[in-house]
């Protein structure tokens, strides 16, 4: 993968994970960790389970976020989980590699239609 400097043919663990907000499903999240970042500290997200990506990233002082990069993932990609296979429009997304301890990780967020955190259009 070119956006991690992945040799092809090498390893990664995908994690996808669909996030709420009000009983919502708001946010679909794929993680792409290269298995030669899952070394040392990161070896603990082999087997993170339910918890927050997010959250441990952004408490390590090791943190650097490359460049974020804006996107609209239309539905026909192979990316979307089955259950969103009725969604007609277009969803904005974006991604970035997450570096801890020179180790990449990217990181992709789509938001889906549901995504509605205010009650009134943003002005």
């Amino acid at each position: 993968m070119r956006l991690l400097n992945m040799p092809c043919g090498r390893l990664a663990l995908i994690r996808e994970v669909i996030l709420y907000g009000y009983n919502q499903p708001w946010v679909f999240a794929r993680s792409v960790l290269p298995l030669s970042s899952l070394t040392g500290r990161l070896r603990r997200l082999r087997k993170f389970d339910n918890r927050p990506l997010g959250d441990y990233l952004f408490r390590n002082p090791g943190l650097r976020r490359g460049e974020l990069e804006l996107t609209r993932l239309f539905p026909a990609s192979a990316i979307l989980p089955k259950e969103f296979s009725a969604v007609r429009d277009a969803l904005w997304g974006r991604r970035s590699v997450f570096y801890v301890d020179h180790k990449p990780l990217l990181i992709s967020e789509f938001f889906l239609p549901t995504f509605t955190p205010y009650n009134s259009p943003l002005e």
